[in-house]
């Protein structure tokens, strides 16, 4: 988990304790998921007794009993790490389906007290693998929190976008989006943006939201400043089609009230 959350990097409100540093609370429980994962076009683990492991500041990790793991799709290796809240890794390459990935797979043989319902559990690096499942639909960028919530609310707020005092975009026709753990953003039909908007080749996966692809403006700070999901997942299927600027990097205005950029 990343954000302004309770287990975020930087927690927006105030606890009545001090809060760790990002990575060292660690909470794990299972999820009533069916979870896959697929490699070369082959299942290497399928399960319905995973493990969802959270560690502040990161995102969720699925862990897999040994038995819901294709063993002939790992293979031993003698690289070993070591985490101070986790204990001892041993590491595998992963193999199926004719794509190999060293380094692809890890478990704690003996992880510390507190964390033992991940001792001999296989976790796999996300992005390496060629597929994730979750039941019957696919997964991109990371497992899904369980935690996490999207609301999305119409808004007749007055919002203007402005970068070097220019005035890139003016709508009171916006969505606002509000998501667990990120700043607000501001979805706006592509009618109210006032400047050209160029495609760019880039393009992002959210597992909460889909495929965003991006433009930018003609300003030498203005590549990938907007993004959209032309194609949403249905939770989110209102903001199909209009686009949101990039708010660490513009000033944007709600109802003639600067707003501070996020991070800064």
């Amino acid at each position: 988990m990343t954000g302004t959350g309770p287990l975020g990097r930087s927690p927006a409100g105030a606890f009545n304790f001090k809060t760790p540093p990002p990575g060292e609370a660690v909470y794990v429980e299972p999820t009533p998921k069916r979870v896959r994962v697929q490699l070369g076009g082959v299942t290497i683990a399928d399960s319905r007794r995973a493990m969802i492991l959270h560690e502040s500041g990161r995102q969720p990790v699925y862990y897999f009993p040994a038995q819901d793991v294709s063993p002939a799709a790992l293979i031993p290796t003698s690289h070993r790490t070591s985490c101070p809240r986790k204990g001892q890794a041993s590491h595998y390459t992963v193999a199926a389906g004719g794509e190999t990935v060293p380094g692809g797979a890890w478990c704690h043989p003996d992880p510390p007290e507190g964390l033992r319902a991940i001792a001999g559990l296989i976790a796999f690096r996300f992005e390496a693998m060629g597929r994730w499942l979750e039941e019957d639909e696919q997964i991109e960028g990371h497992p899904r929190d369980p935690y996490h919530r999207i609301d999305v609310l119409r808004t007749d707020r007055h919002i203007r976008v402005l970068l070097d005092g220019v005035l890139l975009a003016d709508t009171r026709r916006a969505l606002a989006l509000f998501e667990s753990n990120l700043p607000a953003r501001w979805y706006m039909p592509r009618a109210d943006v006032l400047v050209e908007l160029r495609p760019s080749a880039t393009v992002t996966h959210c597992p909460y939201k889909g495929t965003a692809s991006y433009w930018s403006v003609d300003h030498p700070a203005g590549d990938d400043l907007v993004w959209c999901y032309e194609r949403p997942l249905p939770e989110v299927g209102r903001i199909a089609g209009m686009v949101c600027f990039y708010s660490e990097r513009v000033d944007l205005e709600l109802d003639g009230e600067l707003q501070p950029r996020p991070g800064s």
